[in-house]
């Protein structure tokens, strides 16, 4: 009986073994290339952060959520190029990560004591809203390279972006340049041009705080420096488009 019992056991661990370490991990894979294959041509129209905000401000009668997709080519270059221009320079050319930035970025916080600044790039800033919940930890950061690789493979640069200027929070309840550039314009966001698109993107890394309609002076300066780099940077060709009816 013992030896029957033995077997048993040894049996279950081989079975819980191959579960954990080789079905599950194969699943997972197959689940998300799936997922992020849809996501190739399907309209991304929520994301978890949207949930969260939702549920932050469940007591906030006017909280209301904005949020209206625009494909890439309806939504005005000059947008694109203002986030190149402040989150990601190198956009067109790394494969997901920047990674002389990063090192930059550990480089300062080491040697100079500076807090350890963000160093993500569009595609991964795409994968961290589009796929994970909000949250600050290695875990979440090892499934944000994951789908940053996956997006990267699958979608390709034109994708993410136009899935980034869709999904970003631009404001208080507000995603995506086409909701951004109606509450603070009253224009599509077709019809953005630099200076208001700059200041959008001044007011990215913090837009709960910094507002595009009542711009501080930091937010003003910061859409200044912007504007000046725009012309400084090498984009693809597919940046510039024309503009097509709405």
């Amino acid at each position: 009986m013992r030896i029957i019992e033995k077997i048993k056991q040894e049996g279950m661990k081989k079975w819980l073994a191959k579960l954990l370490l080789i079905k599950l991990p194969l699943a997972f894979i197959a689940v998300t290339v799936l997922w992020v294959l849809m996501l190739k041509w399907v309209p991304v129209w929520v994301t978890p952060l949207m949930v969260s905000r939702s549920i932050e401000y469940r007591s906030d009668e006017d909280f209301r959520t904005h949020k209206k997709w625009r494909r890439y080519e309806k939504i005005s270059p000059e947008m694109a190029k203002a986030v190149i221009a402040s989150e990601d320079n190198l956009f067109a050319e790394h494969n997901g990560f920047d990674w002389k930035e990063m090192r930059k970025a550990i480089e300062d916080h080491k040697k100079k004591g500076k807090k350890l600044r963000g160093a993500s790039t569009i595609s991964q800033q795409t994968a961290k809203n589009v796929f994970l919940w909000p949250s600050r930890s290695f875990v979440r950061k090892a499934f944000e390279a994951y789908f940053t690789v996956l997006i990267e493979w699958i979608w390709g640069k034109e994708r993410i972006l136009e899935v980034y200027l869709n999904v970003a929070e631009m404001g208080k309840g507000i995603y995506g340049a086409e909701a951004a550039a109606q509450k603070f314009f009253s224009k599509s966001a077709a019809d953005l041009n630099r200076r208001e698109a700059s200041l959008i993107t001044a007011c990215l890394p913090n837009p709960i705080d910094r507002h595009v309609d009542k711009p501080s002076q930091y937010v003003n300066k910061r859409a200044g420096q912007i504007r000046a780099l725009i012309p400084k940077i090498a984009y693809p060709e597919w940046i510039e488009h024309q503009k097509t009816s709405r």
